[in-house]
């Protein structure tokens, strides 16, 4: 018993003088890892990456409302969209050809590509008639809950559905495309911080030849989008670009309401004509005078004139009844004026 009461009182002197040593580590400290005091982003990403991924998902998300739905909600949207979109088409009209604008207007940044694309659908339904049909894809953050989106999925859906629509011996597709262009060919199709896959000239031509057109008008308005011309041109096929390979076209950007080819082309030559190639020709000329006022590079629009798509076009105008011209009002307000277009 007192051998056992010596070892208790020995053990309590002990804690008492580990209590008491000056020098005597602090249990909480101890308790705490040393990890703790460092911030997760400095553990795992160095201070200059964690910086850059800040000011790129700041960036990424300069463009996306903050009233309205999620970019998730967005994209389990689209197939819905589209298909009310395509229900919401006019009838067609029959035993006349019809034809079908899809505009594209893929970079969601700038408000001018929505302005040109949704003034191609008014002016077309409502100086065409009953036998001109419209459908617009675009991007852009004041439109993400009412249209569907300009990408590579609604493109090929949007084609798919007018396919089954269209009389493929009679009607003819025009596809109105505006964005900006690179110079290997290809188009920015962009809705940040959504993933979109980005539609060069050899894509354009393989989506199109998933579906049965056989008359088509295909107006690629960008910068090199000259580029596009030999991958599309063929029978049937008229292709306008609004510049040549290696040259850029101008009027896009924030300060815009409407690019250089779109205010020539579709509010200067087609409210006064319905032949698009004789449209075109006033536009080119246009142009011209504009990029030599302002001293710009020659943008040099093209054309390229499948064989037969001239005569269909004609069946399809004398089939019209012409209405009235339709002037140009932006969608969405340009953020700086529209000093760039003349």
């Amino acid at each position: 018993m007192r051998t056992v009461l010596t070892i208790l009182l020995a053990f309590a002197a002990g804690i008492l003088l580990m209590l008491w040593m000056p020098d005597r580590p602090h249990t909480t400290n101890l308790a705490a890892p040393a990890v703790a005091t460092v911030p997760v982003a400095s553990a795992t990403v160095p201070p200059q990456a964690s910086s850059v991924v800040a000011n790129d998902n700041a960036q990424a998300d300069d463009d996306w409302p903050d009233a309205g739905p999620t970019p998730e909600q967005v994209m389990y949207a689209q197939p819905r969209m589209v298909r009310s979109a395509l229900s919401q088409l006019t009838p067609r009209v029959s035993g006349k050809p019809n034809l079908y604008l899809l505009a594209f207007a893929g970079d969601g940044g700038e408000d001018v590509f929505r302005n040109e694309a949704e003034y191609a659908a008014q002016m077309f339904t409502q100086r065409f008639g009953a036998t001109a049909h419209a459908l617009v894809l675009e991007n852009n953050p004041a439109t993400l809950a009412t249209q569907p989106l300009a990408d590579w999925s609604n493109l090929d859906a949007a084609l798919g559905g007018l396919d089954k629509i269209m009389q493929p011996d009679q009607d003819i597709l025009l596809l109105y495309v505006t964005s900006h262009g690179s110079e290997d060919h290809t188009l920015l199709v962009d809705m940040d911080p959504l993933p979109l896959d980005q539609i060069g000239a050899q894509d354009l031509a393989g989506i199109l030849s998933m579906h049965r057109f056989k008359w088509k008008v295909l107006v690629i308005n960008a910068c090199y989008s000259g580029g596009f011309v030999p991958p599309l041109r063929g029978p049937g096929t008229l292709v306008l670009t609004a510049a040549r390979s290696d040259r850029s076209s101008f009027g896009c950007g924030s300060e815009s309401d409407i690019t250089y080819f779109g205010h020539a082309w579709l509010v200067d030559a087609l409210n006064h004509t319905d032949n698009f190639v004789d449209a075109f020709k006033q536009a080119r000329g246009e142009i011209a005078k504009w990029e030599q006022q302002d001293k710009l590079t020659p943008s040099e629009p093209q054309i390229d004139i499948g064989s037969g798509i001239e005569d269909q076009l004609a069946r399809w105008r004398h089939g019209i009844r012409i209405g009235p011209a339709v002037p140009f009002k932006p969608a969405a307000p340009a953020s700086s004026g529209t000093a760039s277009v003349p």
